[in-house]
C-alpha cells in the first residue's frame, strides 16, 4: 500500500482505569512528549469505578490541559464496557486504544499512523513472542487456541487493547448492542483492511495487573460464546460417543450374562461410568446455560455502563 490519506485532522485516544492513580502522571507526560505537536489529540480517560485517586488526578489534568477528558462510570463494569464508553465519546478521525500502565509503548503511535496513512482501517498489536513460560502465558495461548479451533476467528495468542480504528470502524461498532463485548474478537471479525505491529510491553509502571484468573476465565468464556455454537454441536457428538460406549457395554454385559452365563463382578467399574456420564451431563448442561444466560441477560436490555460524571467538551 501507498500513503495516500492526509494526517488525521483529530487523533483520539482512549485510555480506560481502574485504580491507576500512580500511572496517570506518567503517562500524561509521556504522551506530550510523543504526540507531535502538529497533531490534534484528545486523551479520553474513562474511570472505570476507581476506588483510588484517579478521577481525582483526571480532574485536575484536566483544569491544565483541555485536550483530557474523561468519562466516570457509576462502578466498575468491566475493562470491555470502559472501552465501549471510550469509543463513543471519540470524536477523532481515528482512534486509538491503550492502557493507562504504559506497558503499550506510546512510542508505537507514531508507526500506527503511519500505517492508517497507507490505507488501513485497523491497525493491531500483538505481543512479541516470549521465551519465558508463565501461568499467564501459558492459559493465554491456550485459550487462543481453543478460540480459533471452535470458531472462526483469527486470533493472534498476543493480541493486545491497544490499537488503532478509522473513524468509519468505530461508527460500525457502535451499532453492537450485544451484552458479552469481546472487542479483541469483534475486530477481528469484522474483516477490512487490517495491518498488525509486534511489540514488547514494557514493565507497568506501578501496581499490578487488574485481570485475575477469574476475570480472564469469564473474558475466554465470553469470547468462546459470543462468536461460535460449535461448543453445543461438540456436546451433541459427545453425548453420541459416550451413547455408543454405553450400548457396546451393554451388549457385552448381556453377552457375558446369557451366554457365558457369567456374574460381572466390579460395583467401581459400574460407579466409575456412573460418575463420568454424570459428570459429561453436567458439562453439557453448563455450556447450555451459558448460551441461555446470555440471552436471557440480552434480553433485558440494561445498558453495558452507567456515565456518572463526564468532562468532555473542548
Amino acid at each position: 500500500m501507498t500513503f495516500n490519506r492526509p494526517p488525521p485532522a483529530l487523533i483520539s485516544i482512549v485510555v480506560p482505569c481502574f485504580n491507576e492513580a500512580r500511572s496517570i502522571p506518567a503517562l500524561l507526560s509521556k504522551m506530550n512528549e510523543v504526540l507531535k505537536s502538529e497533531w490534534q489529540f484528545e486523551l479520553i480517560f474513562v474511570d472505570d469505578g476507581s476506588t483510588d485517586e484517579t478521577i481525582e488526578l483526571l480532574r485536575s489534568a484536566r483544569a491544565i490541559d483541555r485536550r483530557v477528558k474523561y468519562l466516570s462510570l457509576s462502578r466498575n463494569f468491566g475493562h470491555q464496557a470502559a472501552l465501549r464508553a471510550g469509543l463513543a465519546a471519540a470524536r477523532g478521525q481515528v482512534v486509538i486504544t491503550m492502557d493507562a500502565d504504559l506497558q503499550h509503548p506510546p512510542e508505537l503511535l507514531s508507526e500506527m499512523i503511519a500505517q492508517w496513512r497507507a490505507g488501513y482501517d485497523l491497525v493491531l498489536t500483538a505481543r512479541s513472542p516470549d521465551s519465558s513460560i508463565s501461568f499467564k502465558s501459558l492459559t493465554s495461548r491456550l485459550f487462543y487456541n481453543v478460540m480459533m479451533r471452535l470458531s472462526d476467528l483469527k486470533l493472534d495468542p498476543g493480541s493486545a487493547d491497544f490499537r488503532l480504528l478509522d473513524h468509519s470502524i468505530v461508527k460500525i461498532l457502535s451499532r453492537f448492542d450485544e451484552s458479552s463485548f469481546f472487542l479483541r474478537g469483534i475486530v477481528s471479525w469484522l474483516g477490512f483492511r487490517q495491518s498488525t505491529i509486534r511489540f514488547t510491553p514494557h514493565e507497568r509502571i506501578a501496581g499490578k495487573s487488574r485481570y485475575s484468573f477469574r476475570k480472564m476465565c469469564t473474558l475466554a468464556l465470553d469470547g468462546l460464546t459470543g462468536f461460535s455454537i460449535r461448543p453445543l454441536r461438540l456436546s451433541i457428538f459427545l453425548g453420541m460417543g459416550f451413547s455408543v460406549l454405553a450400548f457396546l457395554y451393554a451388549a457385552y454385559a448381556i453377552y457375558v450374562k446369557f451366554i457365558l452365563l457369567q456374574a460381572i463382578p466390579g460395583w467401581t467399574s459400574v460407579l466409575v461410568s456412573i460418575l463420568l456420564l454424570g459428570g459429561i451431563q453436567l458439562i453439557v448442561l453448563g455450556i447450555i446455560g451459558e448460551y441461555l444466560g446470555k440471552l436471557f441477560i440480552q434480553s433485558l436490555g440494561r445498558p453495558p455502563y452507567l456515565i456518572a460524571s463526564q468532562e468532555l467538551e473542548d
